[in-house]
């Protein structure tokens, strides 16, 4: 499935990494094995692209010992996925296995991720009191709550239902940002899984790309809820709607509107709560909304050797991560 012609440019933060090869003969010229991650740079609580390039079927992998799942790419192989914000600030090792075009080599990337401390901020709400502490009354229907979300999340994994890169649901000032630690009435309670975007009862929110409803409900914290699942293990989630626009089931192209900005749920005021989830992780949606899904894999030529030859990286950006391979 090649939807790349669709995508939209854009210059965001792409590192390919650096390449060493061990081999007793050079790969063949359009075939070359190459691997770049975005971002280059990492938090936790950041989502991870994985794009692969030369590959005669789709790879294996692994960052930090989670499983990558590839999907085919215009003629390359992408794998999303996440890292969870208690994932360790440090070096993250990544290992991609495949077999090289045309001869099915097998060929092995081996390297590291440098993961950087987020910096989460702490904040203090104030919000009814029958949200801090539920009543019995409401348990059962938190309850059904979990129930649904967990549903919601339970699609089947796919190729990407989208061809574009991701965009923001509506234009207004950041509130609150993905991952600050909160306190509900002077009690700490929860870390903040999305991105919180102002906005006056009423104004429009728009779907960040193409994909399918999975739920329209009101939820008791979450209030009125739209979730989209767009293919390869993502969704995005819209909370606290005034009015839902769309239905379970329904497609739903990038800007479709999908409701209008409320203060329904657990909230202190009109706002949209953006949530990401991809391969069961919440992650950080301005670190999606810089991936680049149809940048290139920058091709490296892999020579055989008894020692490893470290084959320079066209670094764009600030840094890169290391890696080799080995058939």
């Amino acid at each position: 499935m090649s939807f790349s012609a669709n995508f939209r440019s854009r210059a965001s933060c792409f590192f390919p990494l650096t390449l060493l090869a061990l081999g007793l003969v050079a790969f063949e010229a359009g075939a070359n094995p190459s691997l770049s991650i975005q971002p280059g740079t990492a938090k936790p609580g950041d989502p991870v692209l994985v794009t692969v390039s030369g590959l005669s079927s789709a790879p294996t992998g692994t960052i930090a010992g989670r499983p990558l799942r590839f999907y085919p790419s215009a003629g390359q192989w992408q794998a999303l996925t996440g890292l969870a914000v208690e994932h360790p600030v440090g070096l993250t090792d990544v290992k991609v296995q495949g077999k090289v075009l045309p001869e099915g080599t097998p060929v092995e990337f081996a390297g590291t991720l440098d993961v950087i401390d987020p910096g989460y901020p702490e904040r203090q709400l104030q919000v009814a009191g029958k949200y801090v502490k539920p009543p019995e009354a409401v348990k059962a229907r938190m309850a059904e709550d979990r129930a649904a979300f967990a549903a919601a999340f339970s699609q089947d994994f796919s190729d990407p239902l989208f061809e574009r890169n991701f965009e923001w649901p509506r234009q207004d000032r950041i509130t609150a940002p993905f991952g600050d630690r909160r306190s509900f009435n002077g009690k700490l309670q929860s870390q903040h899984f999305g991105v919180d975007v102002d906005g006056d009862t009423g104004a429009p929110i728009y779907a960040a790309n193409a994909g399918v409803v999975v739920m329209t409900r009101d939820n008791y914290s979450a209030g009125n809820t739209v979730i989209v699942h767009h293919g390869a293990g993502l969704y995005t989630t819209y909370f606290h709607l005034s009015k839902t626009l769309v239905r379970r089931g329904a497609k739903v192209k990038q800007g479709q509107q999908l409701g209008l900005v409320g203060k329904t749920g657990r909230v202190t005021g009109p706002h949209l709560h953006w949530g990401v989830k991809v391969d069961g992780l919440w992650v950080d949606g301005l670190t999606l909304l810089k991936l680049d899904f149809a940048a290139p894999a920058e091709p490296r030529l892999a020579t055989r050797s008894t020692d490893a030859i470290p084959v320079p990286a066209q670094v764009q950006g600030e840094g890169a991560a290391a890696l080799t391979s080995s058939p």
